[in-house]
């Protein structure tokens, strides 16, 4: 066992009451079958699969196109205010038994206004569960808008534009869908004018695609945080870039391994980012679709790399300190993990 552990029952302890934030997590993406055949009945909507067996048994993806066809369709059966507060309060639940204190979740509204769903009902429900859970658990939240990358630049400047009513809810924005092909250059005025906003910008780059995308990334978007990474590290002046500017990694261990952008778990490379510098995060992006909410995620790389005390640690130090939480309350957050190691 690695430094500070003498079995791996105790280094799943110790993982299960460790305070954490999770900095990426798609909400439409934590929509269990269960959910989703629940909401297709009460909004009578058809869906392709007869039972929960078969939708957990499509939940196989060879690539990251495989999974957003999916993605898309489950989509479908979220109608009405109360399903966004339902999906999201379920999330909440499952992220305050993995010991989560703060969540700063995705959600994709061109999703949703391209079925016809207004705006404020997507935004609507999201924003009430997350007060719930603050009442209910003393749980913290900030609202990250996505825009998604397959789509126009003027269709982000459109969405932007609804958004703007809310911006009282919405803390960021950011890049999600297929990466490849679809440079954050494409989106460059857009961020341009939510930075001009006081949003917080944020951006997948380095999944699927190439280094240059994380480049870009930083240059062209000025983001604030880069969503999973994995590919810088085939740029050693990249990686002490990230390394020397602080830059928050929020890496996807099971989504990564689902989508193929690992063979297996042992060879993320999640040691290799903490050992260079880079704060990488745990984090469990579309856990219902990828096997594993945050938990599950340290568990498997711990488990599979061998993790130390010491590692799980600033594993949950980044998770706070990459955040978007004013420094008194990051303090606060970084003391409690202090006292619980």
């Amino acid at each position: 066992m690695a430094d500070g552990f003498t079995s791996a029952a105790e280094r799943a302890a110790f993982i299960a009451g460790l305070p954490k934030a999770e900095l990426h997590l798609h909400i439409e993406g934590s929509l269990e079958p269960e959910l989703m055949f629940e909401l297709a009945q009460r909004n009578k909507v058809a869906i392709p699969f007869a039972s929960v067996e078969e939708v957990r048994a499509a939940y196989a993806f060879s690539n990251l196109q495989d999974f957003l066809d999916i993605y898309y369709q489950g989509m479908g059966v979220l109608q009405a205010e109360q399903d966004f507060h339902d999906l999201t309060a379920a999330y909440l639940a499952r992220a305050d038994a993995d010991a989560v204190r703060h969540v700063e979740i995705f959600f994709d509204p061109q999703g949703h206004t391209e079925r016809g769903i207004a705006f404020a009902t997507v935004i609507g429900g999201i924003t009430r569960a997350l007060d719930d859970a603050r009442a209910r658990y003393g749980m913290t939240s900030k609202l990250i808008l996505c825009f998604l990358r397959h789509l126009s630049e003027a269709d982000a400047e459109a969405t932007l534009d609804e958004a703007l009513p809310y911006l009282d809810r919405i803390d960021g924005v950011g890049l999600d869908s297929s990466e490849v092909g679809h440079p954050p250059a494409k989106f460059e005025r857009v961020f341009a004018r939510a930075r001009g906003l006081g949003l917080k910008i944020v951006a997948h780059a380095g999944e699927e695609g190439p280094p240059a995308y994380v480049h870009e990334a930083l240059d062209l978007l000025k983001v604030d945080r880069i969503d999973h990474g994995n590919r810088s590290l085939e740029d050693a002046a990249l990686v002490a870039r990230l390394a020397s500017e602080g830059m928050t990694l929020t890496v996807c261990p099971l989504s990564n391994l689902k989508l193929c952008v690992v063979d297996d778990i042992a060879d993320h490379p999640l040691k290799t980012m903490l050992d260079a510098g880079l704060r990488a995060t745990v984090n469990s992006d579309d856990p219902s679709y990828f096997g594993g909410y945050v938990n599950a995620n340290y568990q498997a790389v711990a488990d599979a790399l061998d993790l130390s005390k010491a590692d799980l640690v600033t594993l949950a130090r980044n998770s706070f300190t990459g955040s978007f939480l004013s420094d008194a309350d990051k303090a606060k957050h970084l003391a409690a993990i202090d006292a619980y190691a």
